[in-house]
């Protein structure tokens, strides 16, 4: 099997020392108290990066795990859910408040721009009857950005808990839990992290666990049941078997953000993705965000008369690279660039850019300007 460069908005490439981390030999982390301590050592690194003194929890499976289990664990039946929507996950957050019998209200908004905050203020000065909102930082279908350093004071002044799926923000977009108000924040091993896929982590806010603890009726399930996970540390229990490996390894990708510097990792994403979005605008494509650009994914649109399976085809058959298009409303439209954590860097962009010029050309559409040379000439 030929390994192809991965350009995808996650799961991104992962760092040699991080491979390396889960080939180590482990114990069993059921009964080594060593690895309770490890693991508590692990969410606390994980805690600074948010800027946090919630609780933190590493949970076994993708993100989407997360996203359910903030969900599971705060939602009754009859409880009315904000859900606010400009893009493919942000909708989605409804399915899971139905699912545990809540009823979701749906905030939509254009899916070209970010939530305009003001228009949100004006919407809860007369709807402000909700448990809980949930919002997505980065909707990577799209590649918008929330600003939810106002958008969760704003819901917290109006007194409803803020469940913020960071995902494909987090690493690559500045987030300060504390500060900006924040119940949950919801994160994955695959995006900027640049760890393999399979772990979900997110904050817990003492407020967001009272919810949780003094509902009407029991949580529905197990596995997403984040009450479980209150008292571990102390009981020296988990509530299923940690996979071991993928938290060693999440461990050593966090030392290399804090090795880099947040700040540092942030401003590297802001730099690349402002001259990727400058490029390509300049080759003469058409961005699909129109205001509110992530700096982890640039999403632009496929010129007439392309069609995505046979782009995607060709860079992976001449240049070995995978690249993504996307799904939902935006399926055979757009084509995605990852450019976060590990891809964040100014020569493996330059590549992909490459390529796509490549690829363009291929198909007869001719760039106004030299993309490579254009996007160098950004970061001088």
């Amino acid at each position: 099997m030929k390994t192809p460069y991965v350009f995808t908005p996650g799961p991104t490439e992962v760092k040699e020392n991080v491979r390396l981390a889960r080939a180590m030999k482990t114990t069993n982390p059921d009964l080594d108290e060593q690895f309770y301590d490890f693991y508590k050592e692990t969410c606390e690194k994980i805690g600074k990066f948010l800027h946090t003194r919630n609780e933190v929890r590493i949970l076994c499976g993708e993100g989407i795990l997360g996203l359910e289990a903030a969900c599971a664990s705060l939602t009754e039946k009859g409880d009315r859910v904000l859900v606010l929507d400009n893009g493919i996950f942000g909708e989605g957050f409804a399915d899971f408040v139905k699912i545990y019998g809540g009823e979701a209200v749906m905030y939509s908004t254009d899916r070209q721009k970010s939530i305009d905050i003001e228009e949100l203020d004006k919407f809860l000065q007369n709807h402000s009857d909700f448990k809980y909102a949930t919002i997505v930082h980065c909707d990577t279908p799209s590649g918008v950005l929330n600003d939810v350093s106002k958008i969760c004071p704003l819901l917290k002044s109006k007194g409803i808990i803020t469940v913020v799926d960071s995902v494909a923000a987090m690493g690559g977009e500045e987030l300060r839990v504390d500060e900006w108000q924040i119940d949950i924040a919801l994160g994955a091993s695959q995006k900027c992290i640049s760890a393999p896929p399979g772990l979900t982590f997110l904050s817990i806010s003492e407020e967001a666990f009272k919810a949780m603890e003094y509902r009407k009726t029991s949580i529905v399930g197990y596995y997403s049941n984040l009450t479980l996970w209150k008292d571990y540390y102390k009981n020296k229990w988990f509530p299923y078997t940690m996979p071991i490996s993928d938290i060693m390894a999440l461990r050593v990708a966090m030392e290399n953000i804090f090795e880099e510097k947040p700040e540092n990792m942030i401003r590297r994403h802001k730099i690349l993705g402002e001259a990727t979005r400058k490029t390509l605008k300049e080759a003469g494509l058409e961005l699909y965000i129109k205001k509110g650009y992530s700096n982890t994914v640039t999403v632009f649109e496929l010129p007439e008369g392309i069609e995505e399976k046979a782009f995607k085809k060709f860079l992976l058959d001449k240049h070995n690279i995978l690249i993504s298009g996307s799904f939902g409303y935006l399926s055979g439209k757009v084509i995605r660039i990852g450019h976060m954590g590990e891809n964040a860097k100014a020569d493996r962009v330059s590549y992909i850019l490459y390529a796509v010029q490549d690829c363009l050309s291929h198909f007869g559409f001719q760039v106004k300007k030299d993309m490579v040379s254009t996007f160098l000439n950004y970061l001088q």
